[in-house]
């Protein structure tokens, strides 16, 4: 039994876990990977308060040992596979067990979107990939394509840019979604090429990728782009439907709450990337977590003067 169960230990759920137990509460954080989420995946954050540049694994180290330090337990390699509630009680079933806490904040379910085409699925691991932090140094000298045209892509496309002799970075638009700063710092680049208005209709090659056939989508024009891999930075989407019976969903999936980071069931809160109307930014996501702490925190404390424990 514990006062707090935590679903996903990325930036959101950390930070929960920190003030939860700081705040007294016994403290359970399910971790289906390693802590840290998608600060694993990003090489080099400069927006958040206090560091000029840090990794975002140093910031996943640093958020994880407060978290534990305070006094939160963390499973990882630990996914969750059902959420049912038992009156007060929240029954969590996982790979490992069934726990039952009173409390749950929700801050997993996304994963990388994938481009869908011929070769994407037969390459991954051998061309393909959707990290550069943890694939890039396997291309050093070589030739790459990034696809994507959002905060992600143009973050990564200057640390693939120090490693590889050539990038191209494939957008299917004619101009980028992401922060200004991210584009001028792009646009700079020398051995970046941007390839406008064009998408990736299949991935090809023997035991390795060698060549994308992509698609001018203003002119039809098909062509082949010759390169040793392929860094797919799309968005993210959501896996939230073990919480659909329990929370409300927009219409992409992710979780709806109100400015409390409250759901529609009683002592279930979502915070981070999974929220309806998240900014999906690093700070707001810690923000998002220590609002949904001191919320649990509130709601554990009104409801446990009427039931044993």
């Amino acid at each position: 039994m514990y006062d707090c169960a935590i679903v996903g230990a990325g930036a959101a759920g950390l930070t929960a876990a920190m003030y939860a137990a700081r705040l007294g509460l016994s403290v359970i954080v399910f971790e289906k990977q390693l802590p840290g989420g998608q600060l694993l995946l990003t090489n080099e954050i400069e927006n958040y308060p206090g560091y000029i540049s840090v990794s975002g694994p140093q910031i996943a180290d640093i958020m994880t040992k407060q978290a534990q330090i305070a006094g939160a337990k963390i499973n990882t390699l630990e996914e969750v596979e059902q959420i049912k509630t038992d009156g007060v009680l929240i029954n969590i079933t996982t790979s490992n067990g069934v726990y039952k806490s009173l409390s749950l904040i929700i801050t997993a379910g996304m994963t990388h979107k994938k481009l869908n085409v011929p070769g994407e699925q037969e390459f991954a691991g051998r061309g393909v990939s959707y990290c550069a932090l943890c694939d890039g140094p396997f291309f050093k000298g070589k030739v790459l394509a990034v696809v994507g045209g959002g905060n992600s892509a143009l973050q990564e496309t200057p640390y693939l840019a120090n490693i590889a002799k050539k990038v191209y970075l494939i957008h299917r638009r004619d101009q980028f979604r992401g922060f200004k700063y991210l584009q001028d710092k792009v646009l700079g680049l020398p051995n970046v090429e941007i390839i406008w208005n064009t998408i990736v209709e299949e991935i090809k090659g023997n035991n390795s990728v060698d060549h994308l056939v992509i698609r001018n989508v203003k002119t039809g024009e098909i062509s082949k782009l010759f390169v040793d891999g392929i860094f797919i930075f799309i968005g993210f989407e959501t896996k939230t439907g073990i919480y659909k019976d329990l929370v409300d969903l927009d219409e992409y999936g992710f979780i709806k709450t109100d400015e409390h980071m409250r759901t529609r069931t009683d002592g279930i809160f979502a915070a981070g990337d999974v929220r309806s109307g998240s900014e999906k930014q690093l700070v707001t996501s810690a923000s998002d977590g220590a609002i949904a702490a001191i919320r649990a925190f509130e709601y554990v404390k009104s409801i446990k003067d009427k039931i044993a424990v």
